[in-house]
């Protein structure tokens, strides 16, 4: 299927480096005669932005934009996420999800600066990053065309685009052997296809990109500190570091100890159920730790409510609704409930386990003197007949009028 209106067009592309986007450059050359400026969006990858310029260049690229992203990815998205407690369906950290809405911003950017009437990405039409990288881009810049070429060329499998690149002398990081497609940022890897969509097999290792196996972790113990203030994470082992030196060492750490691998059955925006496997060795660990802190200092109705929040705005966030009036006013609520969320927890890690060891806070809500069971008690319990008796008035009268029920029956 030909894609109108862009024959001849200066296109803004969304350049990851990978098979899709590295095809894409000679595709869209090839049969539109267009212009491409590449947009990559460094959120911390480890590997996959090494020489992506002179690769632009090499396939034909007219220009090339790395854009350093890392510290806004972390504070502005990755950071609100953890305050909100957003874990997609009680488990994904939204790395991916939570990187499309600022690439996009970044792909609106250049667009305008290098005066491109069209951006284009490398999302298929079943995923859910069509949405959020369209929903991000006419978000900001209602009026500019964005294709998604994989929607419309002629290749049916990552195998017909692997030939096209031998074809042509592509360098591409897939192959037969290990055709998984990978997405990564400091916040979390996604991995899927080959193997992985088998729902019945287990994750091979060779899929895994920063994790130790829990089999495999160190035999002792670590136990990690961190400290918080207004719900944001400041310090490791009481060392106060920036927010992505922060992640960064989280990352190394948790990950050398199997923290942070999910296996996830999801269900998909378009509709239909994906299985995707993660790494997200900090963000797993500083969730972990965050709720912790938050059972502290946050008091139980505003636990609850924010317990119905959380995942919403998880669906919001995988759902590509970032720029959106909803996701700004849920962030006013939840900054307000994260005033009193700053302190320190404690957390051992041990063979793709955490568990808590302590948790501290100037803003603490428990009282030792009310829950205590020593001498030093302080809680009135003369008062506890009278609660428990009109706490349990309704089931009292609910009781009763069955017996009326029973006695007018018989």
């Amino acid at each position: 299927m030909r894609i109108e209106g862009i024959d001849g067009a200066k296109i803004a592309l969304a350049f990851s480096g990978g098979l899709d986007t590295s095809v894409m450059i000679k595709w869209l050359q090839e049969n539109y005669n267009a212009e491409i400026v590449t947009v990559s969006g460094d959120l911390g990858q480890e590997k996959e932005l090494k020489g992506i310029r002179e690769k632009a260049f090499a396939l034909g690229a007219v220009a090339a934009y790395e854009v350093d992203l890392k510290e806004e990815f972390v504070n502005d998205f990755a950071f609100h996420a953890l305050k909100a407690g957003a874990l997609y369906e009680g488990l994904y950290p939204l790395a991916t999800a939570l990187g499309r809405p600022l690439l996009g911003k970044a792909l609106v950017e250049v667009a305008k600066k290098e005066n491109c009437t069209v951006v284009a990405h490398g999302c298929t039409g079943k995923g859910n990053d069509q949405v959020r990288f369209e929903a991000a881009v006419w978000g900001i810049a209602p009026d500019l065309k964005v294709i998604a070429p994989v929607r419309n060329w002629e290749f049916r499998s990552r195998e017909d685009e692997m030939a096209y690149c031998t074809e042509r002398g592509i360098p591409v990081a897939a192959t037969k052997a290990s055709p998984y497609s990978i997405d990564e940022n400091i916040w979390g890897t996604s991995i899927e296809c080959g193997v992985l969509e088998d729902p019945t097999a287990a994750p091979p290792e060779d899929a895994y990109q920063r994790t130790l196996s829990p089999e495999d972790a160190p035999s002792d113990s670590m136990n990690i500190s961190i400290d918080f203030i207004n719900g944001t994470p400041v310090a490791v082992n009481n060392e106060k570091i920036t927010s992505v030196e922060l992640v960064r060492k989280l990352n190394r750490i948790a990950g050398e100890y199997g923290i942070g691998r999910l296996d996830l059955i999801e269900n998909r925006l378009v509709g239909i159920k994906s299985r995707e496997i993660y790494e997200a060795p900090a963000a797993t660990l500083l969730h972990f730790a965050h709720r912790e802190l938050e059972r502290l200092t946050i008091d139980k109705w505003t636990t609850r409510y924010k317990e119905q929040m959380s995942p919403a705005y998880a669906e919001l966030i995988y759902n590509g609704l970032w720029y959106s009036p909803l996701r700004e006013a849920m962030d006013a609520f939840i900054d307000e409930t994260q005033k009193r969320v700053t302190g320190n927890v404690i957390v051992k890690l041990y063979k793709g386990t955490m568990r808590v060891l302590s948790r501290s806070s100037e803003y603490s809500l428990y009282d030792q003197a009310l829950a205590s069971y020593t001498s030093e008690d302080t809680f009135d319990h003369s008062a506890g007949e009278g609660f428990s008796k009109i706490f349990s008035l309704p089931l009292r009268t609910i009781a009763r009028s069955k017996e009326k029920i029973l006695t007018s029956v018989e």
